[in-house]
């Protein structure tokens, strides 16, 4: 194989890789994530996690919601955040309430985590 042939083979090598990348792990922004849009009537804030609080893991978690029409939590899918902190947006999430609708809804919610700041 040629020098030539080989830069060739490499290109498309990574090419490949790359497009398998994005396919794996799709871009920011290119999500169907929608923003709740049902009004919350109670809301519980999380309870840090005191491991990550020591260790001074801070972040974003995003918690796909869907809510029953009554109001209630009806299930939940963890759609990014730090594997440490993902459990405690879980866990609250599941207690808040919304308002009554004549059908269910589907949203994401997101929980910042902030080792320095009091209360989330």
């Amino acid at each position: 194989m040629s020098r030539q042939q080989l830069q060739r083979w490499l290109a498309g090598a990574v090419i490949s890789g790359v497009a398998a990348v994005c396919l794996l792990y799709p871009l920011p922004g290119h999500a169907q994530q929608e923003e709740m849009s049902r009004k919350v009537k109670s809301k519980v804030s999380p309870t840090y996690p005191e491991l990550a609080r020591r260790m001074s893991i801070s972040g974003v978690v995003k918690v796909q919601v869907v809510v029953a029409p009554n109001g209630s939590v009806k299930s939940t899918k963890v759609v990014g955040g730090h594997p440490l902190l993902v459990n405690a947006a879980v866990d609250a999430v599941k207690k808040w309430r919304f308002d009554a609708a004549s059908e269910e809804t589907t949203g994401v919610v997101e929980f910042k985590f902030d080792p320095n700041v009091a209360t989330q």
